[in-house]
């Protein structure tokens, strides 16, 4: 991951209606969501949704999968992992203990998403 990908990650999700698409779309991972049914749950005509689709799969935080006459799409968590870790990279200038409530959170985080997992 380089500054430019980050960037247009970040940019991409610097709007109310990709930034709910792309957690919607992790929410439902990894089984994806039909564009026309994305539409719907965000609220949104389907060529709007097409749009922010197409600027969330340019920065490389969505795929698509053409299942018959439509496309599901998912989130590329490894993607959205990398910007993550480069915004994090040298996270508090290597002080563990600034870092510490930020692991935690993630880790909490992970924890409730994980199927069987206990908090």
């Amino acid at each position: 991951m380089d500054e430019k990908s980050t960037i247009a990650a970040l940019a991409a999700l610097a709007q109310p209606t990709r930034l709910q698409t792309f957690r919607l779309l992790v929410a439902h991972e990894p089984d994806g969501v039909p564009a026309g049914e994305l539409a719907r749950l965000i609220g949104v005509p389907q060529n709007t949704m097409s749009a922010h689709l197409s600027t969330l799969s340019q920065a490389g935080l969505v795929t698509g999968e053409r299942q018959s006459r439509s496309i599901l799409y998912r989130a590329d968590l490894d993607r959205f992992r990398a910007v993550a870790l480069y915004l994090l990279k040298d996270c508090c200038g290597g002080n563990a203990s600034l870092c510490q409530p930020l692991i935690d959170d993630l880790a909490c985080c992970s924890a409730r998403a994980a199927p069987g997992l206990s908090q």
